[in-house]
Formats: structure tokens, sequence, C-alpha cells
């Protein structure tokens, strides 16, 4: 859960403006949504958990399975509400993105569409900022496909994690991680980096931001967030490559997870929103603390 209010205050970055009370329901909508999602796909996966993970709340009885598909649904609901509250275009980007979680957990998870399912819902996800604080998601568009690629990666690695597998996918998406880092040090329009057509995506133009000021401070902290982001998703990955058993595949996925908050701050800094950067990756120590309690794969 702590990974998620990254994705509206990417996206909100990336608009030129600053967070609003419409930034604060697309977190709220987020959530509920993300929220549902996990309910769901506890309830879909049942069977599979009562043979694989009998501790887990349904199959060992903690928790009713209506209870949780009531659950999922009243979640659904209330993110759908509160990004109409936050106006028709983040209600547009919301309504695909409850869809696309309820398809994920039903319907596509086993399937090849899985990994690719997942990275369409975080990459809405970072939209559903964008569209409810500036109204418009063309400025987000690269920033939603940078954290869409990693969700990718990271989905795809997961598929061993009860099984163990090949030791092809963490070196993809070590790959992956490094070439993300690369361009998150570098400032939207620099050689080498996709040239943007959006005004509000240029760097150092984000209402008051101290980067405008101190674009030193802009390739700093980017630097300093994208060595995060490598750090807590490329170490894991590297043993899941060397041994790609559930154990160590577990821990890549985890940590792959739990890179998504360096990698939402550097985007968000890379729009030049320090407060914002600075806020999403203060969330990173919680998350690290309450992953040693519970799970988040």
């Amino acid at each position: 859960m702590f990974t998620v209010p990254g994705d509206a205050l990417a996206g909100a970055a990336t608009t030129g403006n600053r967070p609003n009370p419409r930034t604060l329901l697309a977190i709220a909508s987020s959530l509920c949504l993300y929220e549902a999602g996990m309910a769901l796909n506890d309830w879909a996966d049942q069977t599979e958990d009562a043979l694989e993970r009998p501790h887990r709340p349904l199959p060992s009885g903690r928790i009713r399975s209506s209870a949780a598909l009531g659950a999922a649904s009243a979640l659904t609901a209330a993110g759908l509400a509160l990004a109409a509250r936050a106006g028709r275009p983040a209600l547009a980007v919301a309504a695909p993105l409850a869809a696309t979680v309820w398809a994920y957990d039903l319907a596509l998870k086993r399937t090849p569409a899985g990994p690719a399912a997942m990275a369409t819902a975080r990459g809405l996800d970072l939209l559903l900022g964008a569209t409810a604080t500036g109204g418009s998601a063309r400025p987000a568009l690269p920033a939603a496909l940078t954290l869409a690629t990693h969700t990718l990666a990271v989905t795809t690695v997961s598929r061993g994690e009860t099984r163990g597998g090949s030791p092809l996918a963490p070196l993809a998406a070590l790959a992956t991680t490094g070439t993300l880092a690369w361009t998150l040090t570098r400032p939207p329009g620099a050689p080498g980096t996709a040239p943007s057509r959006y005004p509000a995506a240029a760097p150092f133009r984000h209402p008051g931001a101290v980067f405008s000021r101190h674009p030193g401070a802009a390739s700093s902290l980017r630097t300093v967030l994208a060595a995060a982001f490598v750090t807590t998703s490329g170490r894991p990955l590297l043993h899941a490559a060397l041994n790609p058993s559930p154990p160590l595949t577990q821990r890549a996925v985890g940590g792959g997870i739990r890179a998504m908050i360096p990698l939402q701050a550097a985007l968000a800094a890379r729009s030049g929103a320090l407060a914002s950067a600075l806020l999403t990756a203060a969330l990173a120590p919680a998350a690290r603390r309450f992953a040693r309690k519970v799970s988040v794969t």
C-alpha cells in the first residue's frame, strides 16, 4: 500500500501543477482500487492458496470467502466514487483501471497477458493522478510508460515465486532496471532520451520548484533516487538470476515492488517537483519496515 500514493504524486508532477485536493482524491481512489485488487486476488486464488499458502486469511478460515468478495466490490465502488469527485477526466481513467484490476485477478493472471495487464494497471494509476490534478493524461504518458515497464519486468519474475524458474526473467528485469535508472538520471530532452512534446514535462518548470533555481540539486536528487531504485530492485534480482529458487525469487519480487517508491520519487523529481519527490521517498522506510511483518508479494 505504501507504493500507491507515489503513482498519483508522480502523475501530478508531470502536469506542472502543485498537488491539490483532487490529487488527494486520486490517491484515495488508487488506494481503494489497489486494496480491492488484493482482496479479489485472494478470493480468486483460494484453491491454489489452500495447497501452497495455507496460512493466508481465506484458506486458513480467518476470513470468509463472501466477505473477501464483498470487500473487493465495495472498495472498487468507493474507488470509482472518489475518482468521480476528482472530475470526469479522472473517472475516465479510473474506470478502465478498475476493469483491468478485475480482469487480471479473474481471467488474465495465469495467461501470457497477465504481466501486461498488471503493467497497464500501474500505468493507469499514474495517469489517474495526472488527470485528477491537471485534467489531461498526455504530459504523464512517458512517466506512465516508465512505471509500466518496471511493473512488467517485476510481474514476469513473479511467475516463478512459488516454484522457481529460469534465470532469464530476473536477468531481463535486471537489465530493465539498469536502463530505467540511467534514463532517470537524465533530464527530459537530454541526448539519448525520448524528446517530450509537452511543455509541462520539460525539466525545472514545476511551479515554485526549487530545482528551477538550483538545477544541480535536481541532478543530484535524481541520481540519489535512481541509485536507491537500483539498489532496492537490482540486488535481489541479481541473487535470483544466480539462483532462481522460490525464496530468492520472492525476495526479488518484493524488492521490485518496494523499488517503485524511489522510481516514483525520481519521476517526480525529473518533472521538477521537489516536495512531491521527497514526500514519496519518505514512504520507503515505512514500506521496508512493514514488509518484514506482512509479505508484499
